[in-house]
């Protein structure tokens, strides 16, 4: 996932976001959507929108310099590709590919992490066990290049493996569990060959050509995801990325300076039936290709403006970097809600991507953040966990959801510089039903309601405003609306 960053870490935002543009206007398209058919998916599927809001993990040997994942050693003429000035290419990637042997995060405690993550309200996680820089965060036998290999001096930690101990700690905290796997991997030798150059983020030879190299790939692939399914315990869903690896012809194989005729075909029908073999009913993600492998979408860094009709996910940055950056800007605490708020009033669920350092801590700007979010969702989380989108979704600064028992939440957003909910909500469009009651989520006493000129009018007393000052939005539960 290319990020925003500055000289060593690359770029600016704008150049990212026209990128992820593409991503997000074909997830928010619909083309090429399958339903999923299997009953265990489904069921699975439906707790998965349930939980509403996660946790992405982008961890690994570069996170010791705070530079963009992976990137930096893709030659693309890309920001986010940027190397420091005055070093070249070779150099450079030859001096990344040691990273490992300095990577020693014995600061990692990941029941620390899974606490800070359930207390924020978050009900699922996504970490990366291998991105595209194919160093593997697992206890892998297919490659050397792994967390637990003899040159790496974790190697002997009790918690070497991170992936299982990572997904140990979620799974106490009661968590969903998800496998980020990056399909390309530019450390191995038969994606990117050592024969040629490497000019752009696809594998470097024609696959009709050399279909023995690239069946080898697709083997070592194939072994990994069985690695990943049935040596790790139960996993919820598995989110592969690199889009631009598949069958077809692919927008990011053709649009970065050379033209890429040749598929990159992973056999996905193969690796799905790996992965469901060890583990019936898991979620497959394989993001931006449409079809039956992609059983929801995921809108990179974007929210789409009405409800999609397919279960959806948007994945965005905390701060602008998807990998530790030690200047990071982060987002608000009243913007994050506000985030997840939209998010959830359209029907999708919310990944938020936290970056950990090279020590193995969660920066304390993010640990602040996920705080402030679970302080309001400890009052207002059940009008996120469990609902559903209803129209007509939004009102001004109201955003609706929908609860399984009929009520149905109005969750009015805090403007900057509005320190209380106002004396008067309005609603003008879900109206509730005669003889309903309307209450703070926090609970308490009914609040007095009328109707005037069609609208619902529901008066807040000021000793409740008081007592509500401060929050980055508030909920006002309908017990029912009219039909």
């Amino acid at each position: 996932m290319p990020t925003r960053r500055e000289i060593l870490q690359g770029a600016a935002a704008f150049a990212l976001l026209s990128k992820l543009g593409t991503h997000a206007a074909r997830a928010a398209g619909g083309d090429g959507y399958v339903p999923v058919g299997d009953p265990l998916v489904q069921k699975k599927l439906a707790a998965w929108q349930d939980w509403k809001f996660g946790i992405l993990l982008h961890w690994g040997a570069y996170s010791q310099r705070g530079i963009v994942e992976s990137w930096s050693i893709c030659s693309e003429d890309e920001p986010w590709c940027a190397r420091p000035p005055g070093i070249g290419y070779v150099e450079y990637k030859r001096d990344y590919e040691q990273l490992p042997k300095t990577f020693d995060p014995r600061k990692f405690e990941p029941a620390l992490w899974a606490a800070a993550a359930h207390d924020a309200g978050m009900r699922y996680v996504v970490f990366t066990t291998k991105h595209h820089d194919g160093f593997c965060m697992f206890d892998t036998r297919r490659t050397d290049y792994r967390i637990t290999a003899p040159d790496v001096p974790y190697h002997a930690n009790a918690n070497a493996d991170v992936t299982r101990a990572l997904f140990d700690a979620f799974r106490v905290r009661g968590l969903g569990i998800g496998a980020y796997f990056s399909k390309a991997d530019w450390h191995h030798p038969t994606y990117w060959s050592p024969r040629w150059a490497t000019p752009t983020r696809n594998n470097n030879y024609d696959t009709r050509k050399y279909p023995g190299m690239w069946q080898r790939f697709v083997e070592f692939t194939h072994a990994q995801i069985d690695e990943l399914t049935s040596r790790y315990g139960s996993i919820d869903l598995l989110w592969l990325d690199a889009g631009w690896v598949n069958a077809n012809a692919h927008p990011d194989a053709k649009a970065y300076g050379m033209d890429v005729p040749w598929p990159q075909d992973i056999d996905m029908r193969k690796l799905a039936a790996i992965a469901r073999g060890n583990q019936p009913g898991i979620i497959l993600v394989n993001r931006d290709e449409g079809g039956p492998y992609e059983n929801y979408r995921t809108p990179e860094q974007a929210v789409p403006d009405k409800p999609l009709p397919y279960p959806w996910e948007t994945c965005m940055t905390m701060g602008d970097s998807w990998s530790y950056k030690p200047d990071d800007n982060y987002k608000s605490a009243r913007e994050l809600v506000h985030l997840l708020v939209d998010v959830v009033a359209r029907g999708g669920n919310l990944l938020l991507g936290v970056g950990p350092d090279g020590n193995g801590e969660l920066p304390p700007t993010a640990l602040q953040r996920m705080r402030e979010i679970g302080e309001w969702m400890r009052v207002n989380g059940s009008a996120i966990h469990g609902a559903r989108a209803i129209a007509p979704y939004a009102q001004g600064r109201l955003r609706f959801t929908r609860n399984r028992d009929g009520s149905v939440n109005a969750i009015h957003l805090a403007d900057a510089g509005e320190p209380e909910p106002p004396a008067i909500v309005a609603l003008q469009t879900l109206l509730p039903a005669e003889g309903a009651q309307v209450r703070w989520a926090g609970g308490g006493e009914p609040l007095a309601w009328h109707t005037r000129d069609g609208q619902a009018v529901v008066a807040l007393p000021e000793s409740l405003r008081r007592r509500l000052r401060g929050a980055p939005a508030w909920t006002l539960r309908i017990s029912a609306v009219r039909v």
